[in-house]
Order: C-alpha cells, then sequence, then structure tokens
C-alpha cells in the first residue's frame, strides 16, 4: 500500500480528482492547498463518490470558497476515507497547489 504523496494537483476553476482509494484500501490523508498567487484565492475541497455531483450534493463539502491569503497555506488532517471515495479541489484562479498525503491500508 502507498504512503506519502498520494496526490498533487494544480488547482483549477472547475472541481478536479486529486485521489481516489483503491478497492479493497482505506486511507487517512492530509490535503494542503498552498496560495502562490499575490492575490486572495477561494479554494474548495470535498470528498466525493462521484465528483460531478457536488452541484446537487453540496453538503459534500469539506471547505467552501474558504478565502486563502497571498503565501497562505490551508490543511486539513486525519481525514479517514473507505475505497472509493475521491478528494475533490478547487480554486477560484490559478497559482494554488493542492497536496494530498498519508497513508494506506488494505482491508482485506
Amino acid at each position: 500500500m502507498a504512503t506519502g504523496i498520494l496526490g498533487q494537483a494544480e488547482c483549477t476553476q472547475t472541481d478536479e480528482v486529486i485521489y481516489e482509494v483503491p478497492a479493497d484500501t482505506f486511507a487517512v490523508v492530509t490535503v494542503t492547498f498552498c496560495n502562490r498567487a499575490t492575490s486572495n484565492r477561494e479554494i474548495r475541497l470535498a470528498v466525493t463518490d462521484d465528483e460531478n455531483n457536488l452541484s446537487t450534493e453540496a453538503w459534500k463539502f469539506l471547505e467552501f470558497n474558504a478565502e486563502l491569503l497571498p503565501s497562505g497555506v490551508l490543511e486539513r488532517s486525519g481525514i479517514v476515507l473507505d475505497a472509493g471515495k475521491k478528494v475533490t479541489v478547487m480554486a477560484n484562479g490559478i497559482t494554488v497547489g493542492a497536496s494530498v498525503y498519508g497513508i494506506e491500508t488494505t482491508t482485506v
């Protein structure tokens, strides 16, 4: 099973899955956002079964339009995910990186 960095992406203005828990596995992860811009950015973080349902299932967001200051970092830790769950991210502008790191453990 994987440990360390499980997924990374440059956030865009659309919801994007940056990590999906493999079958027969659970994961404990931390998600970090870093704003490299000189202006504020708004970020979103969700745990979903399908990132396409976020418009009708907005309750799945862990962060929704959270303000991230220039050179700022937002970190959410201790997120426990079962098989098939997806970490979905978005930012309202470029220059925001997102990383998922943690540990995967088999359930069989």
